[in-house]
C-alpha cells in the first residue's frame, strides 16, 4: 500500500501490507514498511509515523548519508532509530570512489570511458551487496520478529531512494514471508514510477556534479528499478543459500528467529 501521502515528504514510501503469499494468505498490514530518506518529512508525515504505530526506523544509509540528510522523526522516546549501514548504495560514494585522483576537474573522453568501464551494473552491484551484507539483513528480519506484538510494531526500513538496499530488504522478508517470486519483483519495480522526475533528477545531479556525465549505466544505478536487477539478486540468493531463510541464516539468523519473522510477516 501507497504511503507517500501518509508519510508527507517522501517519494517511495509503502507498506508491504496486502502482498499476496503462498496458501491465499497475505502480508500483515503494519508490520514492515519500506521508504526512501526521511529527511525532508513535514510535520504531518511525522505524525504519520505515530498514526502507523511504527516503533521502530532502520537507516541503511551510510554515515555520510546520515551526515547530509539526517532523519526527522517524532520528539520522545516512542520511535526507535537503528543505524545500521550497508555499504554499495550509495551512488554518489561509489563513483567518487572511482575517480582519478586529483580532484574533480573535468574528465576527457578516454577518462570517462575508461570510468564506465568500473561501474557496476545494477545486478552486479546487488550481488556485491548481498555477499557483505548478510548481518545487515538478518538484523532486519531480527528486529521484524522481536517488533510484533509490541504497543508499535511497525518497522521502517531505509535507505536514501528507498531502491537498492531497501528494495533488497523488501525481497528477502517476502520471499522469506511466502511471497511469489512475481508478486516480489512487482513490488520491487514500484520504485521506478515513485522515483521518476523531481526526485530522480536529484539523485542523477549528485552524481553529475561530480563531473560525470549521465551515461545509460549510470542512470539505470541511480533511478531505475529493472526486473532483472532483484530477478539476479534472488537468483543470487537461491543459488548460494537454496532461499531467502537460507541466506538470513548465513548472516546469523537462527532458525527460530527465521520462523518468527515469518510468522510475524503473515499476521
Amino acid at each position: 500500500m501507497e504511503l507517500t501521502s501518509v508519510l508527507d515528504g517522501t517519494h517511495n514510501a509503502r507498506d508491504l501490507g496486502g502482498i499476496a503469499l503462498d496458501g491465499g494468505a497475505m502480508v500483515a498490514s503494519g508490520r514492515a514498511f519500506r521508504s526512501d530518506a526521511l529527511a525532508t518529512l513535514t510535520p504531518s508525515g511525522v505524525q504519520g509515523i505515530v498514526d502507523l504505530r511504527i516503533g521502530t526506523v532502520i537507516d541503511l544509509r551510510t554515515d555520510g548519508e546520515r551526515l547530509r540528510a539526517p532523519d526527522v522523526l517524532p520528539t520522545g522516546d516512542d520511535v526507535q532509530l537503528v543505524d545500521l549501514p550497508i555499504l554499495g548504495g550509495a551512488m554518489d560514494e561509489l563513483v567518487a570512489q572511482l575517480l582519478p585522483s586529483g580532484g574533480q576537474a573535468a574528465l576527457d573522453d578516454q577518462q570517462v570511458a575508461a570510468l564506465v568501464e568500473q561501474i557496476p551494473t545494477l545486478e552486479e552491484l546487488y550481488v556485491a551487496i548481498l555477499q557483505s551484507s548478510a548481518p545487515q539483513f538478518a538484523r532486519i528480519a531480527r528486529i521484524v520478529a522481536a517488533s510484533t506484538g509490541t504497543e508499535r510494531p511497525g518497522v521502517l526500513f531505509h535507505c536514501t531512494a528507498g531502491k537498492d538496499r531497501t528494495g533488497l530488504a523488501a525481497a528477502l522478508l517476502l520471499a522469506v514471508a511466502g511471497a511469489e517470486r512475481a508478486a516480489i519483483v512487482a513490488d520491487y519495480e514500484l520504485t521506478q514510477a515513485n522515483l521518476a522526475g523531481a526526485f530522480a533528477d536529484a539523485l542523477t545531479g549528485l552524481i553529475t556534479q561530480l563531473g560525470i556525465p549521465l551515461v545509460p549505466r549510470l542512470e539505470t544505478l541511480a533511478t531505475k528499478a529493472p526486473a532483472s536487477a532483484i530477478t539476479a539478486a534472488l537468483d543470487w540468493v537461491e543459488a548460494n543459500h537454496g532461499d531467502a531463510a537460507g541466506y538470513l541464516r548465513s548472516g546469523g539468523a537462527t532458525e527460530a528467529e527465521v520462523a518468527a519473522v515469518r510468522e510475524a510477516l503473515r499476521g
